[in-house]
């Protein structure tokens, strides 16, 4: 019998895995569309896809917001996919894609509205031969979310019409303010939404670097080996801003950096450096391992944690106000604008290994890094080291820079050129950038395009959103029950309280110097 030999291009191949990835027709709602976020993040993020061919042609945006915008919305989004991604305002693809976002004024607690809207979207259906699949995007503060998934619940919008059909929804974090309003936040929308239809987003998650800690530790046999309290030291994550509050005043004042940064940006990093290696990359296999890490953190006494709140100082070479001076704060604030914690996670991979993290506003710098110290060797070989480094050895480390500049350094020791065994350290360094180029992608539109296609594996779930507020819930409410009198206890501009520097050297350690 003859054969035929098949020869597959590489543009066949690209165009396959494309294909694999393309998600179903369906609309985009997103509430509170008039907000900074859609215009910064998430239409610049959606056009992004539309670039990449990543999504359907039967496609549509739909904003909903109380504002009466009309034909406004859709030239503002386009005003923001140009400054806020770079594109070329004259690009061709770009008038074909505005052309898909459309408007729809209500007020959220306004029953009636939601019979407009459910209208509206079938009239979408129709028009765009979008078969009725949803993806609900609450980008709104979290006080109308109750409204608005009810109402989406009473007037049948929630749930899919048959099994070819889908509607799921993404819930912009806070994700309550502690672990009794989360667990109410999770029961109104579990009310509503099963939880494979729920997408809690958390932008961090979408990072490339963040997911490239699971492919560096569990892609490389060279380092999983040593990811362990036999060879590490101990680990430290900073989450650190140069920026103020930007005049979200109120908003701050209800949430403090505990809340705004550590509970969800800062524990997810946590959990994907100490999680074990899951049995798939299927979101349950990935989720189980990250909430038996939250779970398996003792519970951090008050004495273990520093906030701080800054005052003037000079960030960047510009004069900065203090948090107290910024508009609608309170001139007696006691929220915190910084908070470090130190941790131990109770499991036989890290028994005994010290986890240091710090976050705060109008630190010295904006950068998020995760730092691995590993343990010196037990035996010094080199014990006079009188070379131009200085008579210390430092520690290996590895470094993961998850903004900005994204990347990943290896620190050793290497012998100066010359007579003597002097030792210096030395840096191994992979650039993001110099590796791949530059990228204009902003994080969300992985996660856009994961909840599109029903991928949960970067989205927070109940279980963990409750697992991460029991550990902050006791230390907001015993920093509550005990003021500081002594606030603002940092400058702007410096990297946070004398305190958070003493509660490493307590253990004859100190933070990494970024």
């Amino acid at each position: 019998m003859a054969t035929t030999e098949v020869s597959i291009t590489p543009e066949a191949v690209e165009a396959s895995k494309k294909a694999e990835h393309i998600s179903d027709p369906c609309v985009v709602v997103i509430f509170g569309a008039s907000g900074d976020l859609t215009k910064r993040k998430l239409l610049p993020a959606l056009y992004h896809l539309e670039e990449a061919g990543l999504l359907p042609q039967e496609f549509v945006v739909l904003g909903v917001a109380r504002r009466d915008l009309d034909d406004s919305f859709a030239r503002d989004m386009r005003d923001g996919i140009v400054q806020f991604s770079g594109v070329d305002p004259n690009e061709p693809k770009l008038n074909g894609f505005i052309g898909k976002v459309h408007y729809h004024a209500m007020n959220f607690d306004d029953t009636a509205g939601y019979d407009k809207l459910k209208a509206r979207l079938e009239g979408l259906d129709q028009q765009y031969g979008t078969r009725g699949n949803r993806l609900f995007y609450l980008a709104t503060a979290p006080e109308y979310f109750a409204d608005i998934i009810d109402r989406l619940g009473d007037k049948e919008m929630a749930k899919p019409g048959d099994k070819k059909t889908w509607i799921r929804t993404i819930v912009e974090k806070p994700f309550g303010h502690d672990l009794e309003s989360a667990r109410e936040l999770n029961d109104n929308i579990n009310k509503v939404f099963d939880e494979d239809q729920i997408f809690r987003i958390d932008h961090y998650l979408g990072k490339e670097t963040v997911q490239n800690i699971l492919v560096f530790r569990f892609a490389n046999g060279i380092f999983e080996p040593v990811w362990n309290r036999n060879f590490i030291d101990h680990v430290q994550i900073t989450a650190a801003e140069s920026i103020g509050i930007e005049g979200r005043g109120p908003f701050y004042e209800g949430a403090g950096a505990l809340r705004d940064v550590v509970q969800n940006h800062v524990m997810e990093l946590l959990s994907f450096v100490a999680m074990e290696p899951p049995i798939s990359f299927e979101a349950s296999a990935v989720r189980a391992e990250k909430i038996k890490v939250w779970r398996a953190i003792r519970q951090i006494p008050v004495e273990d944690t520093v906030r701080g709140q800054y005052g003037p100082g000079v960030v960047d070479g510009k004069v900065a106000i203090g948090y107290r001076q910024e508009d609608r704060v309170n001139p007696e604030s006691q929220t915190e604008t910084f908070a470090a914690l130190r941790l131990e996670i109770e499991n036989w991979r890290w028994a005994g290994v010290p986890f240091y993290i710090r976050a705060g506003k109008r630190l010295g710098k904006r950068v998020t890094e995760i730092t691995i110290q590993f343990k010196q060797p037990p035996l010094t070989l080199f014990q006079e080291n009188d070379g131009p480094c200085g008579p210390v050895i430092e520690p290996n480390i590895i470094s993961m820079r998850i903004q900005p500049d994204e990347g990943i350094a290896l620190r050793f020791g290497t012998k100066v050129p010359g007579p003597q065994m002097n030792i210096c350290p030395v840096n191994m360094d992979f650039s993001y950038a110099a590796a791949f180029g530059t990228s204009r992608a902003n994080g969300y539109e992985r996660l856009l395009l994961d909840a599109m296609l029903g991928d949960g594996t970067l989205f927070a779930h109940r279980a963990g959103v409750e697992a991460t507020w029991s550990l902050m819930t006791p230390i907001l409410e015993a920093w509550k029950e005990n003021p500081i009198a002594n606030l603002p206890n940092y400058d702007a501009g410096s990297w946070g309280p004398e305190a958070a520097d003493e509660l490493l050297a307590r253990d004859d350690r100190s933070w990494r110097k970024l």
